[in-house]
């Protein structure tokens, strides 16, 4: 029987992380690099995303590549497939982490419902939903030639639960539908591919709550009055779930959405 430290380990393995240069994308590329992983960060600040990956290299002695792709136009970007393919010749761990946020600066996004615009609702759907469904196809002959595939998708708790619009009040935040709607679709998506793709591919989900970045004052309260755990969630919080839906500590879990919400959804 392996002990808990061999199952945990993801030397030799090799892990792709789209929203690696994000707040949560390079919080997980960094835990998974801390497990042994070697990465590659997909997104579309290339200067950023070089800087971390340089990060990663000195404080974790991790290979890491950079690639920047709009995931937008993921289905169009025929180099894809071979850029990952050169980097090691192998992929074990796809993490579906980029996303339109609720901060995201969209017109007709971050507005009350009626002028939320159509455009935007699909440019949402195409990043949060569509470009995790391309880059499964894209890559999926990889993960299953890996032994250890495992596919991560990030969800939210407005995938789970539905907005709470007096949070927002006297702010200029909102939470768009197309977020919480195509947050939803991924996680339905996640079971999908999970009952598809096994037994070569697990597929499992990560529901975070909502993180403290420097939101209103009078948003955090409410916020966290609602909360259990008493505070909102920091990116280090994200670290576990994903470095064990990567690596063999969770072997015989699949279809599944861990919620990292401090209790939110508990109520």
């Amino acid at each position: 029987m392996r002990d808990l430290r061999e199952l945990s380990s993801l030397k030799d393995r090799t892990a792709l992380v789209t929203g690696g240069a994000g707040h949560i994308g390079a919080a997980i590329a960094d835990g998974l690099a801390e497990a042994g992983a070697d990465l590659i960060l997909l997104d579309r600040d290339g200067k950023l995303g070089e800087v971390l990956c340089e990060d990663l290299k000195t404080r974790r002695g991790a290979r890491c590549a950079y690639i920047d792709v709009d995931l937008e136009r993921a289905e169009a970007d025929c180099n894809l497939v071979p850029r990952v393919e050169s980097f090691t010749g192998r992929l074990d761990i796809l993490v579906n982490c980029a996303a339109f946020v609720g901060t995201s600066d969209l017109d007709g996004w971050n507005e009350p419902f009626e002028r939320q615009s159509v455009e935007t609702w699909r440019r949402a759907v195409e990043v949060n939903m569509t470009a995790p469904f391309i880059l499964v196809k894209k890559l999926v002959h990889l993960l299953q030639a890996s032994g250890h595939g495992s596919i991560v998708n990030i969800a939210s708790i407005y995938g789970v639960m539905g907005q709470a619009p007096a949070l927002y009040e006297g702010t200029s935040m909102n939470n768009p539908a197309a977020y919480g709607a195509s947050k939803g679709g991924l996680l339905q998506l996640t079971r999908w591919l999970a009952t598809t793709l096994a037994p070569r591919v697990r597929v499992n989900a990560i529901t975070p709550g909502g993180v403290e970045r420097g939101q209103p004052r009078s948003f955090i309260e409410r916020y966290v009055a609602r909360t259990p755990m008493g505070r909102m969630a920091a990116e280090e919080d994200i670290k576990g779930a994903a470095a064990y839906l990567a690596s063999d500590l969770s072997a015989y879990v699949t279809g599944q959405n861990i919620v990292v919400d401090g209790g939110w959804s508990a109520w």
